[in-house]
């Protein structure tokens, strides 16, 4: 029966609602002319029938005007009682009106006033019962994922709204920490304490929560999702308060819980001097531009308004992405800064310095890398190439054509290397110091930090298409940790840091706390629903399965070399002093290296590399340079260069 009604065209509702309203007015003036006579054959009955008659074709015709029978009765909100009653008042007034110019004597004027109060009750209460019906019935029938909001506030109680307006989600329950609001009534929704959260999800056969605290601190957050982690249900996320006010929070934008959401450091607000000394108005060159931190880089520097952006990137599929992107972001905001598209390799020295001196770059950022580091390991000759090499023949590129600001994105894997991805970067950071000891108007700083989430390579979105996928999780070893940083947080300190100094600093993030890989795995299985399978557990979703750790791979990341650091007027930037190479040093072994390279001598590159970055201790395993081996003749051991 319920499902016939619900199918019926709108119209067809509409009408029916019309006719229940009509039978209900009808009956609040004869109840009405009961009560005031207490009897149920009210003397002159006939002179009351034309009364009767018309206050329904009066309040009829003012619920259409007010909108009452556009509202869904599912979906009919607590204003909809402003309506009834202003409905129900008008229309009495104007029956009061017409008797008076009727003229009519010997009538009750008493009776008015208890049919006004009798239509109201008839009127609303039909549509709140006929709501609740309605919402219990389908609850019962509805085959939408039943979920509980956590968050009885102006956005959970918007959710509630949009989810049940939606095919894909349906609200059953209501979670708050406020006192106040424990066993009341929410948008038709009982409120439970966070305490009885797993009893409310077995009790409303629910199997995820909706985290609609849009308001709450980072930490807050990642409070209440380590309470949930236990309770081995599915978490998401509402957005921020920015699309709660602006009435955005529906149901396309509930997301999984990221892993930033976990990390529990608060935001630093930058420092606008910092970020725009470098950037505003000025000619900039970002090199990698289509990469992970690259394309971020573009994104926080297009905002700041350079004069113009000069996009380098080998990759023609990334530089078309992030120049489509950058193009319609300055449409959008009418940011009016020049692109500049290029592709290109940082290791052609004389291109560089054409691209520099035509388009009169001021400021470099240079994050243009191999960092993957097993693939590096395979191919350890191109790494040296890219991340060392090319840093040098951008960094002399800009010196020569008087570039004020160059700031090269590091590592943490720099820091006493255990692999060519590493130790060629801290050949990078070597050259650009004994650039800036040489002197000259280019100001040469570094950036080191760890891991960013989500970039390419990361473990992190690894993991997310495995839990997808049903696992196992690898994972190279148990006891493994590394440094997190959020993209836009890394690419937003990484301009402020350039901004500082004299020129010939390295300069480190503050990366938080270490995070144990394993640790990462378990939360992210925990918090898809999933139960992880282990010897306690022989019956969960998903294994996690150790393969070892990969060539050049280290347990554990550092950020800095030794113990002499200084902050700086920025709580996550620090300066770190470390030792440096002489200029003339560099420029010897690596012209050797140079030579090496060109024919393919794998172990003189490792050998002379090892020379200039003491700290590299290589990781001698049998799977490194494929190349090499391929070129090594078994019998011989001789090496065959075409």
């Amino acid at each position: 029966m319920l499902k016939k009604f619900l199918e019926l065209p709108r119209r067809q509702k509409q009408l029916v609602s019309v006719a229940i309203d009509l039978v209900l007015l009808l009956t609040a003036y004869w109840s009405a002319l009961v009560l005031r006579f207490e009897t149920f054959t009210p003397p002159d009955f006939r002179l009351y029938i034309w009364q009767m008659v018309a206050a329904p074709l009066l309040a009829i015709p003012i619920f259409i005007r007010l909108g009452l029978y556009r509202a869904v009765i599912r979906f009919m909100e607590d204003r909809a009682v402003f309506a009834v009653v202003g409905g129900v008042t008008l229309s009495v007034v104007l029956l009061a009106a017409l008797i008076a110019l009727t003229n009519t004597t010997g009538l009750s004027r008493g009776v008015l006033v208890i049919y006004w109060l009798l239509a109201i009750v008839y009127i609303g209460a039909t549509r709140f019962l006929a709501r609740s019906y309605f919402l219990r019935a389908e609850r019962n029938q509805d085959s939408r994922q039943r979920v509980v909001i956590y968050g009885a506030g102006r956005a959970g109680t918007q959710l509630v709204y949009a989810l049940r307006a939606g095919r894909e989600y349906l609200p059953v329950a209501l979670v708050d920490d406020n006192p106040a609001l424990r066993n009341s009534e929410v948008a038709g929704l009982r409120v439970h304490a966070p305490d009885n959260l797993a009893a409310v999800l077995a009790a409303r056969q629910a199997d995820e929560v909706l985290l609609a605290i849009p308001s709450a601190s980072r930490s807050r957050r990642v409070e209440i999702i380590d309470r949930l982690e236990g309770l081995h249900c599915k978490v998401r996320l509402v957005p921020g308060m920015a699309d709660v006010v602006g009435g955005h929070v529906t149901a396309d934008a509930i997301r999984e819980v990221q892993i930033e959401d976990l990390l529990g450091r608060e935001s630093v607000a930058p420092d606008a001097a910092l970020l725009g000394r470098c950037v505003t108005g000025k000619a900039v060159l970002v090199s990698g531009a289509g990469g992970s931190i690259g394309s971020e880089l573009c994104r926080q520097i297009v905002q700041l308004r350079p004069s113009r952006l000069v996009l380098m990137e080998l990759s023609e599929f990334a530089l078309y992405s992030i120049e489509q992107e950058l193009a319609a972001l300055c449409r959008r905001d009418d940011l009016g800064v020049e692109l500049v598209p290029l592709l290109g390799s940082v290791i052609h020295r004389n291109r560089n310095e054409m691209v520099m001196k035509s388009f009169g770059v001021q400021t470099v950022y240079h994050a243009a890398a191999y960092k993957h580091v097993p693939l590096v390991e395979h191919s350890p000759i191109e790494g040296l190439y890219n991340n060392a090499v090319g840093t040098r023949r951008m960094a002399e590129a800009a010196l020569a054509t008087g570039v004020e600001t160059f700031v090269l994105i590091s590592t943490d894997k720099a820091v006493r290397p255990t692999n060519v991805m590493g130790a060629s970067k801290r050949l990078a950071e070597l050259v650009l110091q004994a650039l800036a000891r040489q002197g000259g108007g280019t100001r040469f700083c570094m950036v080191r930090f760890g891991n960013v989430l989500d970039s390419s390579g990361s473990v992190v979105p690894l993991f997310r298409r495995q839990i997808a996928a049903g696992g196992p999780i690898t994972l190279t070893h148990p006891d493994i940790t590394r440094f997190f940083m959020t993209i836009p947080e890394a690419a937003q300190l990484v301009i402020q840091a350039g901004s500082m100094g004299q020129g010939g600093e390295v300069y480190v993030l503050d990366m938080g706390k270490p995070v144990r890989i394993i640790d990462l795995a378990r939360r992210m299985v925990h918090l898809s629903g999933l139960e992880l399978r282990d010897e306690t557990h022989p019956e969960g979703d998903i294994a996690i399965e150790v393969v070892g750790l990969r060539p050049g791979e280290k347990l554990h990341e550092e950020l800095l070399i030794g113990d002499n650091v200084e902050g700086t007027s920025h709580p996550l930037i620090m300066r770190a002093y470390e030792h440096e190479v002489p200029w003339e040093v560099l420029t010897e072994k690596l012209a050797l290296l140079e030579k090496a390279a060109q024919s393919f001598d794998y172990e003189q590159a490792l050998t002379l590399l090892a020379s200039l970055v003491k700290e590299y201790a290589p990781a001698r395993h049998g799977e490194a340079e494929l190349l090499w081996r391929a070129m090594v003749k078994p019998s011989t051991g001789t090496v065959s260069v075409p």
